[in-house]
């Protein structure tokens, strides 16, 4: 019985040992088939780094309003009896607008009129008299005096007359009309707008530290929806002798020519101030750049020999960066020109790793890019 439990042990220990053996072997087997594994080089896209010329550009956010605008008004008070625009037209300089009820100047005009014709006659028969030295020098000049004030008291009702035909101060386009025909207006009561759209005025603010780089005379470039694709262009015209002391900024005009009508006034529009200065840079897309706390990086392409034969890997290299401009970025120092770089999906490579370049789909890098959803 004994020997029997002795032989059952032994028998367990055996298998359990053999099989202790085969998974050992196993697991050996893994280990080695692992460290012998070489993963599939990742497949990525490459630019290659060039110098280029970029233009020296100071930008802002602006307002756009008219040269010429003005909330045109009654002068002295009457009621509308003819309205002679629709709102929205385009008017010429002296169009009339409004005419406002002048029958009372009318009927007073004649009685004026009568009596500078009383006063004519009267001033041509003292001028006779005094010639034949039957009135005194007195009586003349009292009679040319009376003339005079008659011709006066008449020129200023014609005045009131001209005031109450309300017209167009200058061309542009008019707003929505503000009265209504038989209003009676009050002295400066609005009628309507009036803008002259032809060229506008964009304001806006650039720090003080580019006082010394700002000229009349430099080209501005403006960005608005309503212009689409196609930056407007015009001239830096003015620039304020003073310095805002809240903000440390200097305010800046420009003219911008309008022909088409697309810019209004009351627009915000993106300013980019062009400087002469042109910028030599070391250019690459910044989507080639990984971004960390501990400093900037970029995956550099190189070939490299192994045991099976020369491949391509990436080295990451730390670099400085400049500003952006469209869809690249400036590298100030770490990167040599003609440098091969990834340029996508570097956030999924680790230093000296193969790869496998294939551009077919790299994404059209531009300095000037145009989504088509902006």
């Amino acid at each position: 019985m004994a020997r029997r439990i002795i032989f059952t042990i032994l028998g367990l220990l055996l298998v359990i040992g053999l099989l202790a053996g085969i998974k050992f072997l196993q697991i050996r087997r893994m280990v080695e088939h692992g460290k012998q594994f070489v993963p599939p080089p990742a497949v990525v896209t490459t630019a290659v780094a060039k110098r280029q010329t970029w233009e020296t550009t100071l930008t802002a956010t602006g307002s756009l309003s008219a040269e010429r605008g003005v909330t045109v008004a009654a002068e002295i008070p009457g009621k509308v009896v003819e309205i002679h625009f629709h709102s929205g037209d385009t008017v010429r300089q002296g169009d009339l607008l409004v005419r406002l009820d002048t029958s009372t100047e009318q009927a007073q005009l004649r009685a004026a009129e009568a009596a500078v014709n009383l006063a004519r006659i009267n001033l041509e028969r003292a001028r006779d008299l005094l010639k034949r030295n039957s009135m005194a020098r007195a009586g003349f000049d009292t009679a040319r005096s009376s003339y005079r004030q008659a011709q006066a008291q008449a020129d200023a009702i014609r005045a009131t007359m001209d005031k109450k035909q309300i017209r167009a101060p200058f061309a542009g386009r008019l707003g929505v009309r503000l009265v209504n025909l038989g209003q009676v207006l009050d002295q400066g009561t609005p009628v309507v707008t009036l803008q002259s759209i032809r060229s506008l005025r964009v304001d806006f603010y650039l720090p003080q530290q580019y006082l010394g780089r700002l000229r009349t005379g430099l080209v501005v470039r403006i960005r608005a929806d309503s212009l689409g694709d196609k930056p407007a262009q015009g001239r830096i015209t003015a620039i304020n002798p003073e310095v805002d002391t809240a903000t440390r900024n200097i305010l800046v005009r420009a003219r911008i020519p309008n022909p088409d009508s697309r810019l209004l006034p009351g627009m915000y529009v993106n300013v980019a101030v062009v400087l002469p200065r042109q910028e030599p840079v070391l250019a690459i897309p910044a989507t080639a750049v990984q971004y960390a706390p501990f400093g900037d990086s970029v995956f550099v392409v190189e070939k490299k020999n192994g045991r099976g034969g020369s491949h391509l890997a990436v080295r990451q290299q730390f670099v400085r960066l400049g500003r952006t401009r469209g869809d690249f970025i400036a590298v100030r120092s770490g990167l040599a020109e003609g440098a091969v770089v990834v340029s996508t999906g570097v956030f999924k490579l680790r230093n000296g790793q193969a790869v496998k370049v294939d551009n077919t789909l790299s994404p059209h890098f531009e300095l000037n890019p145009k989504p088509p959803d902006s």
